[in-house]
């Protein structure tokens, strides 16, 4: 009685097994989700690395030679335009002026005389005392004498402008780089490295290149009779930075380069971003983010799609539902769907999903996928 119990108890959990895998019968189309291509307007979002620059990025040198006395500020202190920053050891240009007002003085001590000289001769020569040769001599002195004062007052300027370069002021508002020279340094205006930079980064550059295909299309995708209509027409850009991080503010592409590089074949476009939190520094780096608009484009989910061997593949569904695996080309992104340039047409349908382990030439059961699948 026992064994005959034991072998019922394993007869009905064998027929339960059976029962719970009998639910797929061999042989049977499996049901998959479908999708049914067509044209739509979309988005895409294309990023070019930028280098980003101060709106004015100015290199502090030195006008004369001399030895550094005193700097006024700090490395990435922001100054004001005016305002006074090295001081170079002016001793040496004040003798000179000093020098140079001597001879000034001097000179305009020998014109007195040789403007006396003409007027004593002058009375002389017409009562006939002395010859004309005398006075013509004369006035040719005082005319040297004339030529010694105008360039000794070009000397005193000289000296004048040579004393003021001793003090250096910033030429704009902004930030001061790195101060590589030290008080007591020896300054020479042929020094190959500034004795800082100045940046104005209220407003910053974010320098880009396009290739030549990227900029015929860049320009297709905008109305204008001109590249300068057309910059004006410009829908406004963003700038991801190095963390991917996206800026908060928005730019404005401006100016495009008159000419392409002939060793990369790419020219260079500019687009102004407000940095009015100075949160940018000239030499920060990044990418510009540009939305390029596609009217009638086909755009299918990316989880639609199987990528083999740097290949995209769909599985097309034809009027027998039966399955192809076909190739596509992928024209851009948007978001998490797939422009197609080539491989499908509108009216074409898609397996949706669940083709992981579909078999080419396969027949499946179509059904409509919900919309969170067909992000469409």
């Amino acid at each position: 009685m026992r064994t005959l119990l034991f072998s019922s108890l394993i007869a009905l959990f064998l027929w339960s097994c059976a029962d719970n895998t009998a639910t797929a019968p061999a042989g049977q189309p499996a049901t998959l989700p479908v999708l049914s291509i067509s044209a739509q307007s979309a988005t895409t979002d294309t990023e070019f690395p930028a280098a980003i620059r101060g709106k004015s990025d100015v290199e502090i040198r030195p006008q004369v030679n001399g030895t550094l006395k005193k700097a006024f500020v700090d490395e990435g202190a922001y100054v004001a335009a005016g305002q006074p920053l090295f001081k170079i050891n002016d001793n040496p240009y004040r003798e000179q002026l000093n020098n140079a007002n001597a001879n000034l003085n001097a000179a305009e001590a020998a014109a007195t005389n040789a403007q006396l000289e003409v007027e004593k001769l002058t009375p002389l020569v017409q009562n006939k005392v002395v010859s004309d040769y005398q006075l013509k001599s004369a006035k040719a002195a005082l005319s040297a004498a004339k030529a010694n004062v105008a360039q000794a007052k070009a000397l005193v300027g000289t000296a004048q402008i040579n004393l003021g370069y001793t003090l250096i002021k910033a030429p704009v508002n902004g930030y001061i780089g790195r101060l590589p020279k030290k008080q007591g340094s020896l300054i020479n205006i042929a020094d190959p490295e500034a004795l800082t930079t100045l940046s104005d980064i209220r407003e910053v550059y974010a320098y880009f290149s396009l290739g030549e295909n990227d900029f015929i299309n860049f320009k297709s995708q905008y109305a204008g009779n001109s590249l300068s209509d057309k910059l004006h027409k410009l829908p406004p850009v963003s700038l991801v930075l190095s963390d991917n991080s996206v800026f908060a503010e928005n730019g404005k592409i401006d100016m495009v380069d008159g000419q392409f590089d002939k060793n990369t074949g790419a020219i260079t476009l500019r687009a102004t971003f407000p940095n009015s939190k100075g949160l940018l520094r000239s030499g920060n780096t990044g990418r510009v983010k540009i939305a390029l608009e596609h009217p009638n484009s086909l755009v299918i989910p990316q989880n639609a799609t199987i990528e083999i061997q740097d290949k995209v593949f769909v599985f097309v569904v034809d009027k027998a539902n039966k399955v192809t695996k076909q190739p596509v080309t992928v024209a851009g992104k948007a978001g998490t769907d797939y422009l197609i340039k080539d491989g499908l047409k509108t009216g074409d349908r898609i397996v949706a999903k669940g083709f992981e382990n579909l078999a080419d030439g396969s027949v499946i059961i179509p059904e409509k996928p919900t919309k969170a699948v067909a992000k469409l």
